[in-house]
């Protein structure tokens, strides 16, 4: 039976979810972890992901996974009861063993590491973007719901109070309607020719398996591991796959977005290895009974504003332009303007609840079936709304999507929704 303190919490994430709105609810019953702790596997243990292993210590951390074994025998002197494993498809031997999966890889690995263990019905927590592909993003929302899963993208700052307050504003017509959202950041995850030359693998790291299902090709010292694999398309989407997820989640939640209608992309000339050190993307989404005809534009790298609509901004952030003024919002704070006309703007009352925290929202989840806010119905749709903008943009023309049908209506363009996995890696969903 569930104590008061669990039952309450339990009880808010699960009206967030409803004040959300469109937010999967899981019909299974209630799990048998109620007063236990879950068998976590986390796979990825290092930089990123050691932050999501420190966020489910209140859970057995039973199986670390990863391909670094310097990585992975540090994080086993925190955790010595933990099994180690280099390869994460073992844990395929060992369903019995584990409950649910914390994965924190380079993102291409994101789509196989969850797709196998949801595949087994366990519940999934992973970094996001939640992954590689558009194609990878649309099955893993569908199976999490075939399968009744507890679901969470690593958009960790939407638990947070400043974005439920932007939320709050927003809807609530301070800014009135809605039309243009800019969204921006600084980084420039990209650049660079393909190394000519092969280093020595270092002997604490799987190249074979770092590489996943990915083209084999040489091992590089520090072009790709540990963290410039962003930068390259066979394992990373650029800026636009590193940030946007964290940033256009405001307008999507704000604004209750689905599916884009038109995109278009413009950057640099497409390099066949890396990703721009620049990039622009003009998102279109139809008129719904959420919102009215929207623009939603990215910029990153070389190409953020300096001003929108003659409001200076800072190196990050997301701007809203309604008929009734703008409101600035980036991780840590919100600003209407103009700032006269809202001198004394009081916000209004709370509608959305405090989250109990963005792992516990997951793992409360994982034991009675609530929701969770950045499931992965939600984190699906945002996902490929964000990597549509790398298909328009390698494209090289605008693309015009069908997200029921899941095409853009060309087969050239459709080409970039999925990609081809080397032998021993292969999942048709």
């Amino acid at each position: 039976m569930l104590n008061r303190r669990r039952f309450l919490q339990t009880s808010l994430v699960g009206a967030s979810g409803l004040a959300l709105g469109g937010y999967w609810t899981s019909s299974a019953r209630a799990s048998r972890w109620v007063n236990d702790k879950m068998n976590m596997a986390v796979i990825g243990v290092a930089n990123r992901a050691a932050e999501n292993l420190g966020g489910v210590l209140h859970e057995e951390i039973a199986f670390l996974c990863d391909v670094d074994q310097n990585y992975l025998n540090r994080a086993a002197e925190a955790h010595p009861k933990s099994h180690k494993l280099t390869d994460y498809r073992k844990l395929l031997d060992r369903p019995k063993d584990f409950d649910a999966v914390v994965v924190s890889t380079p993102d291409h690995h994101h789509f196989h590491a969850s797709y196998w263990a949801m595949e087994q019905g366990k519940h999934c927590y992973c970094e996001k973007p939640l992954t590689h592909s558009v194609w990878e993003a649309r099955t893993l929302a569908k199976l999490a719901v075939a399968k009744g899963l507890a679901t969470q993208m690593g958009t960790q700052i939407h638990s947070t109070r400043n974005y439920r307050d932007v939320v709050e504003i927003v809807q609530s017509g301070a800014i009135g309607a809605v039309q243009h959202v800019h969204v921006w950041v600084g980084k420039g995850w990209g650049g660079g020719d393909r190394p000519t030359k092969a280093d020595p693998v270092p002997s604490h790291l799987d190249w074979d398996l770092w590489l996943g299902g990915a083209p084999q090709r040489p091992y590089a010292a520090d072009r790709y591991h540990a963290a410039n694999w962003r930068r390259w398309w066979d394992f990373g989407g650029g800026t636009l796959g590193d940030m946007a997820c964290h940033l256009m989640d405001l307008p999507f939640w704000a604004l209750g977005l689905e599916h884009p209608k038109h995109v278009v992309a413009q950057g640099p000339e497409v390099h066949p290895e890396t990703c721009p050190l620049g990039l622009t993307v003009e998102y279109q989404f139809a008129k719904t009974d959420k919102h009215g005809d929207l623009k939603l534009t990215w910029y990153d790298g070389d190409r953020i504003p300096q001003k929108i609509n003659e409001i200076p901004v800072p190196g990050m952030g997301v701007m809203f332009v309604g008929t009734q003024g703008s409101l600035f919002a980036d991780y840590g704070q919100w600003k209407l303007y103009p700032s006269e006309k809202f001198a004394n703007y009081q916000k209004p009352q709370q509608t959305i609840p405090d989250s109990v925290g963005h792992y516990l929202e997951w793992t409360n989840a994982c034991r009675d079936g609530g929701a969770t806010t950045c499931n992965f119905t939600y984190s699906g749709r945002l996902t490929e709304t964000v990597l549509l903008g790398n298909v328009a943009y390698r494209f090289g023309k605008p693309i015009q999507w069908d997200g029921a049908a899941f095409t853009t209506g060309d087969s050239v363009a459709d080409q970039y929704l999925k990609r081809e996995y080397r032998k021993g890696w292969n999942i048709t969903g």
